[in-house]
């Protein structure tokens, strides 16, 4: 792990996007690393650690369409990230049956590109990386959203940028004595036809469906917001990105939450 040089906030060339930093009140839950500051690097992508929660804050991943590789997933493998202790990272405890999944934050997909796609690959099953999540989480609409990512910038060989983690409530409720977050957001950062810089952000909850988790509901719905309402939301920065966002912008000039419901592609507005 040690030669893993993780986020790149270059990688969208003069569109730098820094990592995320979080608010004062957010700053003593982040766990602290030996070299790296504030987070653990991977193939790929990086991720930053909550102390209290023992699962990421948040993740970053830079996605390169045009060297995107297919790995064929094999038998899913999960272990502790060596770089923490394993009392500091949710393990399979939680996950012993009930229709809890474990979650990628980081998609298994989207870090694999270039000779070291099936490192990435790798990289993507550590219990740093994983959240739980309902089953009915990977419905529809997000993996269509996850798609539509991943898909565009295969299709246009493009470069993408990508966020994602969990919304953190002080009143999530406890399982197996761990919090299962309630919500889940994504934020991200591209450049446009045109060029110039875009960012988009959406968010899904699985509050209703963590009522009973012997019982399923009907299908979650995902919802496109602005990057502003997941900083609110979360106490995570990120940067100018709010700036670069429309839904954000029209916030800003209108003085009222803007937010959309996400039924399939077409919705999808950036």
């Amino acid at each position: 792990m040690k030669k893993r040089t993780g986020y790149a906030e270059n990688f969208l060339g003069d569109f730098i996007v820094p990592w995320p930093t979080v608010d004062e009140e957010l700053a003593p839950d982040v766990y602290p690393l030996k070299n790296t500051g504030d987070r653990l690097d991977y193939t790929h992508f990086s991720i930053t650690m909550s102390r209290s929660r023992r699962l990421a804050l948040y993740v970053g991943v830079n996605i390169d369409g045009a060297n995107s590789v297919e790995v064929k997933r094999s038998k899913d493998s999960w272990a502790f990230d060596g770089r923490l202790p394993a009392e500091a990272q949710i393990g399979e405890s939680v996950y012993a049956d009930n229709l809890l999944d474990r979650g990628h934050l980081v998609r298994r997909q989207d870090p694999n590109w270039g000779k070291e796609a099936e490192v990435a690959n790798s990289d993507t099953f550590h219990f740093t990386n994983c959240s739980p999540q309902m089953g009915a989480f990977n419905q529809k609409t997000w993996l269509e959203l996850e798609d539509y990512i991943l898909d565009n910038t295969r299709r246009w060989k493009s470069r993408v940028t990508v966020f994602t983690g969990p919304v953190l409530r002080d009143d999530d409720r406890s399982y197996r004595n761990v919090k299962i977050p309630s919500a889940f957001w994504k934020v991200v950062a591209f450049l446009g036809d045109d060029g110039k810089p875009s960012a988009s952000a959406y968010m899904i909850d699985q509050t209703r469906e963590l009522g009973k988790l012997d019982i399923m509901f009907g299908p979650l719905k995902t919802w496109q917001r602005s990057v502003a309402q997941i900083e609110q939301l979360t106490g995570i920065r990120f940067g100018d990105l709010s700036s670069y966002d429309g839904f954000s912008n029209e916030e800003r000039l209108t003085g009222t939450r803007i937010e959309a419901q996400i039924r399939g592609p077409q919705d999808i507005r950036v």
